[in-house]
């Protein structure tokens, strides 16, 4: 795949099945070079595959397609007209949409009641003054902001307090209803008369802190959610479950349900079961602290369902083993169990959780489950394959029945490297476990390590726009998940607490050595090393240390363990446990402090906007290579966070991987062993 080929990859949304079972509605998103943005609409898969997927709406970005309990009706996210996520409903069979909010900051997500009567919504809300909410007044005239907490901004998002997440309910009006006109001349002149024909939003819960997760009890009595509102929130990790009635008094005081503010656990997610009897969460223990969160493991818990107050949760899997960190929500199926997304060895696999204990796994193999959704026997998943990034199949037996095929035009028009898998041992003999991707043509390659973030996270054998660039361009991609990687149990990620830079690089390492001895298409006198985040870090702590890398590439780093911090949004907590707070070992694990050593070629690469690995740990790192003499530039992206690599306007991302390739072509060239013969002859 080219740089210029990104609006080729389509990624796919959780589905929604009909309430009788026959179809579904998902929503395929993809990068558009024309609008700088994501283009996306509703499609309808047929379960039977009596007919091809249809196109069901059209407009630039729809998402989060959510079919009504009667299934006449189809809920989803619109962007309005300012590109602000609006929440729209449209007749499942297709028709016009009508949009049922203009939230100045848009909607988050939405839950249907049980009986379709109302939907329940989160929304930011503006402090008055601030993000538009007063005519002339913009982001440099607004009022100061006054902090005094830890927690007061996130990557992404930006500052919180000042836009809370907020509960709200509407109801839903008949499509089949006369449509709003707004009323001109004497009649807009009425007193009374709507302004704009949406229906009311009712606020539903007093919250100094952001709602999440919000879903219906089963008899629509009560709205459950996610959120931190307990005394001394602002020093820990730990959210609670809580509930306020669906109806009735506005603004209600929230009633815990699950969680207290001395928890060893953090709870989201709340699903009920099918029968109703049990109240299903994600967990993970944080310890008496509340933030002990370094390789912790979330696991599927759970409540009975008229519980309140309760301070922990039964556990239903093994928090040493098994990780549900990825899966945002839990899917009931069956009457007394629900569907989760687990991180096993690089994949994602769907297993059904019940409260007996009796838990098994659904779907597993090279593939990653993205999201679920089940309906009587019918299980649905959205997932990427070795050759897609997004598709939707339905699970039959121990196998898929793949549903549609967004991939067919990137597989028709872009050169594809399948992955091969690999194990090498590292120096003390630890297995590291990872894949080879190699490009068209004969080799020996020049070779890229590519390290991921994290630290706890993984790379796997799906489809990465990453992996393909790279070996469209000729090179030869390495990719592993060294100790302290996330899916092979806590243990391995646990390895390198107050130790980075230490079993991590010799894992890398060990992995680049292995796979260049075991295969002579790999050049192992010409190889590169990049990656982001974590990957970052491991990059710079790495050409600190060895030398025999033709260039590197640094990318939105944690670079200064002490600078990070109280300038990053996560720097409160972060660095303390993973690099410990004594100054010498830290020191110890610091690409900045160890930045006098390195010699390799040096491409930097940040975000303004970046709060996770702020600026300025970039901006250190790049000056301070240019006083030693190192050869270094440095790619700044405005406007974009964090997460440019994955969610970016497409064309900073298409302008990120030209400055990669450029980088590595002039340090690190691709030349073909046939190439080479040819020269020789000539001469």
């Amino acid at each position: 795949m080219k740089p210029e080929q990104l609006e080729l990859l389509t990624t796919v949304s959780a589905p929604s099945i009909s309430p009788d079972g026959t179809r579904a509605v998902v929503s395929a998103s993809r990068p558009n070079f024309g609008t700088d943005s994501y283009t996306g609409q509703l499609w309808q898969v047929e379960l039977d595959q009596s007919r091809p997927p249809r196109r069901l709406t059209r407009g630039e970005a729809d998402s989060q397609p959510q079919y009504s309990p009667d299934g006449s009706t189809i809920a989803f996210l619109r962007a309005d007209a300012k590109g602000v996520s609006q929440l729209a409903i449209v007749e499942a069979s297709g028709g016009e949409p009508m949009l049922l909010t203009d939230r100045l900051l848009g909607v988050g997500s939405f839950s249907w009641a049980p009986d379709g009567t109302e939907i329940a919504l989160i929304s930011r809300t503006p402090e008055p003054g601030r993000y538009g909410s007063t005519q002339g007044v913009g982001p440099g005239a607004e009022a100061p902001r006054h902090i005094s907490t830890l927690n007061y901004r996130g990557d992404g998002v930006g500052f919180t307090h000042d836009k809370i997440q907020e509960l709200f309910t509407l109801s839903v009006p008949k499509l089949g209803g006369e449509p709003f006109i707004a009323p001109r001349g004497r009649a807009a002149e009425k007193e009374g008369t709507a302004p704009d024909g949406l229906p009311t939003l009712t606020k539903r819960a007093t919250a100094q802190n952001d709602v999440n997760d919000q879903c219906f009890s089963p008899d629509g009595a009560w709205i459950y959610f996610a959120a931190a509102l307990h005394p001394g929130q602002d020093g820990d990790l730990r959210t609670q479950i809580y509930r306020v009635p669906s109806h009735g008094e506005a603004d209600a005081e929230p009633e815990s349900v699950l969680g207290t503010a001395d928890s060893t656990w953090t709870y989201r997610a709340p699903r009920f079961s099918n029968d109703g009897s049990t109240l299903f969460v994600l967990g993970q223990h944080v310890g008496s602290s509340g933030v002990d969160f370094l390789a912790k493991q979330t696991a599927v818990c759970s409540v009975a369902a008229q519980a309140v107050a309760q301070s922990e949760a039964l556990v239903h899997t093994n928090i040493e083993a098994v990780d549900y960190t990825e899966c945002d929500a839990l899917v009931p199926h069956g009457p007394t169990g629900v569907l989760a997304l687990a991180r096993v060895r690089g994949t994602g696999e769907l297993h059904l959780i019940t409260k007996t204990g009796n838990n098994s796994v659904l779907v597993q193999g090279q593939i990653f489950i993205h999201a679920a959704a089940a309906r009587a026997d019918v299980v649905l998943v959205s997932h990427s394959l070795v050759s897609s990034p997004g598709e939707c199949s339905i699970v039959e037996g121990e196998h898929l029945r793949q549903l549609t095929d967004f991939a067919a035009e990137l597989n028709r028009e872009t050169a594809f490297s399948a992955p091969q898998e690999a194990t090498f041992n590292a120096p003390d003999g630890y297995p590291v476990h990872g894949w080879i991707h190699l490009p068209q043509g004969p080799g020996p390659h020049p070779v890229l390590l590519n390290i991921h973030g994290g630290p706890f996270s993984q790379y796997g054998p799906s489809y990465f726009d990453e992996t393909q660039v790279y070996t469209a361009a000729g090179y030869a991609v390495l990719q592993c998940n060294p100790r302290g990687s996330a899916s092979y149990g806590r243990d391995h990620g646990l390895a390198i607490r107050q130790a980075m830079g230490t079993l991590d690089k010799d894992d890398v390492l060990a992995f680049l050595d292995g796979a260049c001895a075991a295969d002579p298409a790999l050049d192992a006198d010409r190889v590169g090393i990049l990656g982001g985040s974590y990957g970052g870090y491991l990059t710079a702590f790495t050409i600190a240390h060895e030398h025999r890398f033709a260039a590197a590439m640094v990318e939105r780093g944690f670079l200064d363990p002490a600078s990070f911090v109280g300038t990053s949004d996560i720097g409160w907590f972060f660095a303390d446990a993973y690099t410990g707070s004594d100054p010498a070992a830290i020191a110890a694990q610091s690409p900045m402090a160890a930045l006098k050593n390195v010699r390799t070629p040096t491409l930097i690469m940040h975000s303004e906007g970046d709060y996770r690995c702020p600026l300025e740990q970039a901006q250190r790192y790049y000056v301070g290579l240019k006083q030693l003499g190192v050869t270094t530039e440095f790619v700044l992206f405005p406007g974009e966070s964090h997460g440019l690599s994955r969610a970016g306007t497409p064309w900073h991302r298409r302008q990120r991987f030209e400055e990669i390739l450029a980088w590595f072509a002039r340090f690190l060239p691709v030349s073909t062993a046939a190439e080479t013969t040819s020269v020789s002859l000539e001469v």
